[in-house]
């Protein structure tokens, strides 16, 4: 089991984006935009800057939704390898098989 407060941590990186997230990609079309002037894609990459470090979607770790676990990360199943074994021996993931020889 992770710490809690690296699992909260996230939990507020995560509503963080959602809640910067339009005004984000608006600033961003901004920046990208070759036919704005110089100044304007400027102005707007300085606010760009002024959001919360922690709104960037790339500060959001995948983490384990039963153990909070940072690696081994089963994007499909939003699960841990650990947890799935768990879970699969346990017979609560259907259509898993554990397999043995």
């Amino acid at each position: 089991m992770a710490k809690k407060g690296k699992i909260e941590n996230n939990a507020k990186r995560m509503k963080l984006v959602d809640q910067y997230a339009a005004k984000r990609a608006a600033l961003l079309e901004i920046t990208k935009n070759q036919e704005l002037p110089m100044e304007e894609r400027f102005a707007a990459q300085l606010k760009l800057a002024e959001l919360p470090r922690n709104s960037a979607p790339t500060r959001v770790k995948n983490r384990c939704e039963v153990t909070g676990r940072p690696k081994a990360y089963y994007r499909k199943l939003k699960m841990s390898r650990i947890a799935l074994r768990e879970l699969g021996s346990a017979g609560k993931v259907p259509g898993l098989v554990k397999s043995s020889w």
